[in-house]
């Protein structure tokens, strides 16, 4: 109409928007629960094994079986470690690393049964990993803390410490013990231990690398950048 304002109103059917989203949410809520239902599968299969491996070493009729019964034992926990986290955690793709390495700190030694003379102290930062770096970090963790706890302390006594700090975009684990250290002629580089292998195996998995320091003990370094490493702030 000559002389008047017109305005245009333009309404829109937003409920198909609304039905896809609902859909989309949907969808993402049962991917969660079944990512959370495989975490959950993968610990049970892994503790199976732990088990078995457990009961197999019943039969064990040395020492050196019985231990590598138990160092088998003891890394198929570590991993189930890492998925019951997960299963149990809000965030399904990345781990507390100072829940993580305190708990299984405590599963080595209540797996030896080291006693009170054998003291452990952790100084672990709060940080997240993803799974692809907490899983072999885990197991780097393991093999050097049972190295300490089997070898380090011939008389039973003794401190093993283990840090975990983050500076500088990187990441430095420390696993140290006061014991008798490593033998001077023993290169650890080309030692043919299994455990000693896996460290060097999995340092270079995360692109980490590793340095031990023989001195009044001895002291296992591993640094790595923190690209696995998630930023909360």
């Amino acid at each position: 109409m000559e002389g008047r304002d017109c305005a245009l109103v333009v309404l829109h059917d937003i409920s198909d928007l609304k039905r896809t989203q609902r859909m989309l949410e949907k969808s993402l809520e049962e991917k969660e629960l079944l990512l959370k239902e495989i975490h959950h599968r993968v610990k049970n299969n892994l503790m199976i094994i732990s088990s078995l491996l457990s009961l197999q070493s019943r039969k064990a009729k040395d020492e050196e079986t019985l231990d590598l019964f138990r160092e088998s034992e003891n890394r198929a926990r570590s991993m189930a470690l890492i998925h019951e986290r997960l299963y149990r955690s809000e965030d399904l793709k990345n781990i507390d690393m100072g829940e993580y390495v305190r708990t299984l700190a405590s599963e080595v030694f209540r797996s030896y049964s080291a006693d009170s003379r054998i003291r452990l102290n952790m100084d672990v930062d709060e940080l997240k990993v993803d799974v692809e770096t907490a899983i072999p970090v885990g197991l780097i963790v393991n093999e050097l803390l049972t190295n300490a706890v089997k070898h380090a302390f011939p008389d039973g006594e003794g401190t093993v410490s283990v840090s975990v700090k983050r500076s500088n975009k990187h990441v430095l684990i420390e696993v140290s013990d006061d014991g008798v250290g490593f033998p001077p002629d023993l290169d650890w580089e080309s030692s043919p231990s299994l455990g000693l292998q896996l460290v060097r195996n999995l340092t270079d998995q995360i692109d980490g690398t590793a340095e031990m320091i023989s001195d009044g003990g001895t002291t296992f370094r591993i640094t790595f950048t923190e690209k696995g490493v998630i930023d909360e702030k």
